[in-house]
């Protein structure tokens, strides 16, 4: 329960916590997408995270990816997405809320749309994992947030 202090400040005795975490680690950001993991998720997005995760535990990505193109990139400012290595945790978790929903929508399009985009940010995933890009700022570490929506989602995971 909230306790009032001598200066009128509510503060809290206990620390919100994920079951995901232990009791030493305060929610984080990373804890909402393996929420988000929780929550019904789409059969196209378990296919590719099984996908994601198989190819990385057998090649280990030594293999550079290629880049999205321009359509591809396209496709994603249509829904005014950044590209993954211009996201942040929780532009990805939002956009990943989107994508679950509209892969259940009555609109085809945005169906077709929806799992176009989760391709093309696994294939965005795996470019940042394969090139080990120094580029990656603290800002900008939206895929740790899609990595870890996948390892939740995929029957292959062992933690």
């Amino acid at each position: 329960m909230p306790e009032k202090t001598s200066n009128e400040k509510i503060t809290s005795s206990v620390i919100k916590q994920s079951t995901l975490s232990n009791e030493e680690d305060s929610f984080t950001s990373l804890s909402t997408s393996a929420l988000l993991a929780k929550n019904s998720v789409p059969s196209s997005h378990k296919r590719v995270a099984d996908n994601y995760v198989i190819i990385k535990r057998i090649y280990k990505f030594q293999v550079i990816q290629s880049r999205i193109n321009n359509q591809e990139l396209a496709l994603l400012k249509k829904y005014d997405f950044s590209p993954l290595d211009f996201s942040t945790i929780k532009q990805i978790n939002e956009e990943l809320v989107y994508l679950k929903k509209w892969a259940f929508s009555s609109n085809e399009i945005l169906v077709k749309d929806a799992d176009d985009i989760m391709q093309i940010r696994v294939k965005e995933l795996k470019f940042i994992v394969a090139s080990h890009s120094a580029l990656h700022s603290e800002i900008y570490d939206g895929y740790k947030a899609l990595e870890r929506y996948f390892e939740e989602i995929t029957k292959f995971y062992r933690q």
